[in-house]
């Protein structure tokens, strides 16, 4: 006979309750954060995140809510969107004819985690005055994560972020399908000039 053996939660870690940094995330926002360093932001949970080269992301600014946060890090922009969304890109690219091209646009949903940027008002954090210009960074260039538009302390994120539901609803939410397409399309031009701009190999 085989032993039976009871079912129990494994123990949670503790939060570091010394790191401002996640303290503001778990206690000020209620977003699931990851100890560092650096701090992680869950996502799959409250959010995705659209990722794109800053770009191509900064065309796709236009079709966001002034609450709809965004982050930088070295030449990469990440998008937070309604969550659930990073499983329905693939199918959206393909509705948009975009499926068959290489883009440089990923989604990261659950399971994934991002570099949480600095708290707004807090040393390495964007100037509350406005949006900083976007650096002109190097292929390589990695960098500490920054937000460009930060999450909105005492405010839920979900109405902010991109949906596939704002299509015709009416409501606030910014639309997925445009951010996507203007995302995608920029994508595209960015490749294109890359692979002009390179050398001509000869044999």
């Amino acid at each position: 006979m085989v032993p039976t053996v009871p079912i129990v939660p494994l123990p949670r870690r503790p939060l570091d309750s010394s790191d401002p940094v996640l303290r503001w995330y778990e206690n000020e926002l209620g977003w699931a954060a990851v100890p560092g360093p650096p701090v992680r932001l869950v996502t799959g949970l409250r959010f995705d995140v659209l990722e794109v080269p800053a770009e191509a992301g900064r065309a796709a600014l236009r079709h966001l809510g002034p609450a709809s946060p965004v982050t930088l890090q070295g030449n990469r922009m990440r998008v937070l969107v309604a969550a659930g969304s990073a499983d329905e890109l693939p199918g959206l690219l393909d509705w948009l004819e975009w499926g068959a091209l290489a883009l440089d646009l990923t989604a990261i949903g659950a399971g994934g985690s991002i570099e949480a940027p600095p708290p707004p008002g807090t040393a390495g954090a964007p100037h509350p005055s406005g949006m900083p210009a976007l650096p002109a960074a190097p292929e390589n260039s990695q960098g500490a994560a920054v937000w460009l538009r930060p999450p909105e302390f005492g405010r839920e994120v979900e109405p902010s972020l991109p949906t596939l539901s704002a299509v015709g609803g009416g409501g606030g939410a910014p639309d997925l399908v445009r951010l996507v397409d203007t995302m995608a399309t920029h994508c595209h031009r960015v490749r294109l000039r890359r692979t002009c701009a390179q050398p001509l190999a000869f044999s």
